[in-house]
């Protein structure tokens, strides 16, 4: 990756307006922030989540709140704690997430 043309910033989480995204169950909401290529985002999954979809998109992810389950198409499961980070390119392994408990992530892609 090359991180470029970005000047140095701070970001207030808390300033960046959420956009809600419905799960085939329960909701995801999305603080976004875009620095040119790059899209960073905290995302809060409520209690129950499903995605509504397989992604293929490759992202780096932490979990810093709940209990993250991620499905890889292969049929492997994982699941994500505080302070786990899973790494994923482009194209890669498909993978959904769920949560029984609700999830608040950390993702660059």
């Amino acid at each position: 990756m090359n991180i470029s043309d970005i000047p140095f910033g701070v970001t207030d989480w808390s300033t960046v307006e959420a956009t809600e995204h419905a799960g085939e169950n329960g909701m995801a909401y999305w603080r976004t922030c875009q620095f040119g290529a790059l899209r960073v985002r905290m995302v809060e999954y409520t209690a129950g989540y499903l995605a509504d979809h397989w992604c293929n998109k490759g992202h780096i992810l932490l979990c810093l709140e709940g209990e993250l389950h991620t499905e890889l198409d292969d049929g492997r499961h994982l699941v994500m704690t505080p302070g786990m980070s899973y790494q994923v390119a482009d194209g890669a392994e498909a993978h959904r997430s769920s949560t029984a408990t609700g999830a608040r992530l950390f993702i660059v892609d």
